[in-house]
């Protein structure tokens, strides 16, 4: 492969979604076509815009702040391809980060995500999913308060939602070097919560629908990454922070992109993300 250059920073291209005018709200049914597009009834548009590289700078970011926050750590799962393993082991190790980095007195993971970008497929099933190139989070307020009542017992969930709670994905490369289709995130402090992210439903088969935001365009947005992520390497993504008057970030909208300066042999991207709950007590 050839040597990496780096960049301070790139020209990407963002995939935003474009609000519909007829004022219904967004859907997005989860059963993808022939084509392997889904239904959805909003538009979306590239805008180009600058992707600061923030190697070397990595402790300027934090989860409070920005909504995202990078750390080192070294996986003891080499092979990612039995869940039965990433479950056993993998799962307590991201317990033990997120603990760490946040001071969390628990945290409950709800599943996990692996995607290996394979061009020209349109599978989208569990084991074949790829990076998703739009801007988004994964949970509104709605849904988040939803993973509460889905995952921990009965019981348990009107105390834990009295008090502090957050969704964190924990997202890191597996396999090789994130050069190709690397990760995205925008400075939660240049974003306008209200305006920016619209609510749009997740619609699937058999079950209730979900909730994400899908975030349209605003020229103030800061987008950052972390150029050649290795597998040592990792990033926390706030989706949710139920403390919601202004003294922290309240998430982080994120989204795969086409980095101009990846090398034309790079391997493709192939990456993890573990969902979690995060208590405080």
């Amino acid at each position: 492969m050839s040597a990496p250059t780096e960049p301070q920073s790139v020209r990407g291209a963002i995939n935003y979604a474009v609000p519909n005018t007829t004022g219904e709200p967004l859907f997005v049914n989860i059963n993808a076509g022939v084509d392997g597009e889904r239904a959805k009834n909003f538009e979306q548009k590239y805008h180009e815009v600058e992707i600061e590289n923030v190697r070397g700078k990595e402790d300027q970011y934090s989860v409070d702040k920005t909504g995202f926050q990078f750390f080192k750590r070294t996986p003891t799962v080499k092979d990612f391809t039995d869940d039965a393993v990433v479950e056993k082991t993998y799962y307590p190790e991201i317990e033990q980060v997120l603990k760490e980095l946040t001071g969390a007195s628990r945290v409950v993971i709800f599943d996990h995500t692996i995607r290996r970008r394979r061009p020209g497929e349109i599978d989208d099933s569990p084991q074949k999913r790829q990076p998703v190139p739009s801007a988004h989070v994964d949970q509104t307020t709605k849904a988040s308060i939803a993973r509460v009542r889905k995952h921990l017992p009965a019981e348990e969930v009107p105390e834990l939602l009295k008090k502090r709670f957050q969704i964190i994905n924990v997202w890191r490369p597996i396999t090789n070097i994130a050069l190709d289709w690397p990760l995205a995130l925008c400075d939660y402090r240049t974003v306008n919560k209200e305006q920016d992210a619209l609510p749009t439903a997740l619609i699937y088969p058999n079950r209730e629908p979900g909730e994400t935001f899908n975030i349209q365009y605003n020229p103030e947005h800061r987008w950052k990454y972390l150029r050649g992520m290795n597998t040592d390497e990792g990033v926390l993504i706030k989706c949710f922070d139920s403390v919601q008057d202004g003294s922290v970030a309240v998430f982080t909208p994120h989204t795969a992109f086409q980095d101009p300066s990846t090398p034309h042999d790079a391997p493709y991207r192939e990456s993890i993300e573990v969902r979690t709950l995060v208590f405080y007590d």
